[in-house]
C-alpha cells in the first residue's frame, strides 16, 4: 500500500513537471519572430500634448500656487502670471477661466471662501497686466476637486492653486 507522504509527493512531482512544460511553452511564444516585417513599424515614445500642462490649467499658460491659508500670490509666481498675460494680450479673443482651488483642510465654506479669494486675486494681477477683465471670469471650487489625494504638504501644495482654463 502506498503511504499517504508518497501519494502527495508523486502528485507534487508531478504538477511541477506540468508547470514546466507550460512555462516552455509561454517563453517559445514570445521569442520574436525572423522576419522583421511582422514585427510591424516602430513607433515613436515622444508624449503627445494633450493640451494641459501642470493642475488642470490649459496650455500654455501655467497655474499658479499659493501658501497656506492665503490668497496672496508670491513674488515667485510673478512670472507665471506674466506668462499667462502675455498669451492672452497675444491671444485677443480667447476667454479664461480661473479656478481657484484649495486643499482639503479647513471647512468648506471656508475653503469656498479662499478659493473665490485666490481666483480674484489672479484675475486682479491680470488686468494689473493689460488683460482685458471682460475676459476672465472666476469660480472658486475649494476642495471640491482635489488634484493629489495625499495627506501630506507636497499634495496640499499641489492643490492650493489658481488653474487658468481656456473656456
Amino acid at each position: 500500500m502506498i503511504s499517504r507522504s508518497t501519494l502527495c509527493f508523486g502528485i507534487l512531482f508531478v504538477s511541477l513537471a506540468l508547470s514546466s512544460c507550460s512555462n516552455k511553452k509561454a517563453e517559445e511564444a514570445l521569442v520574436p519572430p525572423e522576419d522583421p516585417a511582422a514585427i510591424g513599424q516602430e513607433e515613436s515614445l515622444e508624449s503627445k500634448s494633450i493640451g494641459i500642462m501642470e493642475g488642470r490649467t490649459s496650455a500654455p499658460m501655467l497655474p499658479v500656487y499659493f501658501e497656506y491659508d492665503s490668497y496672496t500670490l508670491k513674488n515667485d509666481q510673478a512670472s507665471r502670471m506674466k506668462v499667462n498675460a502675455d498669451f492672452l494680450k497675444d491671444q485677443g479673443q480667447i476667454r479664461i477661466r480661473i479656478e481657484g482651488n484649495c486643499d482639503p483642510r479647513g471647512t468648506r465654506e471656508y475653503n469656498l471662501a479662499l478659493g473665490e479669494k485666490r481666483a480674484l486675486g489672479a484675475k486682479k494681477y491680470l488686468i494689473n497686466l493689460g488683460v482685458a477683465s471682460d475676459r476672465i471670469v472666476t469660480v472658486s471650487l475649494g476642495e471640491e476637486k482635489i488634484l493629489l489625494h495625499g495627506h501630506g504638504e507636497m499634495s496640499w501644495a499641489q492643490n492650493r492653486r489658481g488653474d487658468f482654463i481656456i473656456e
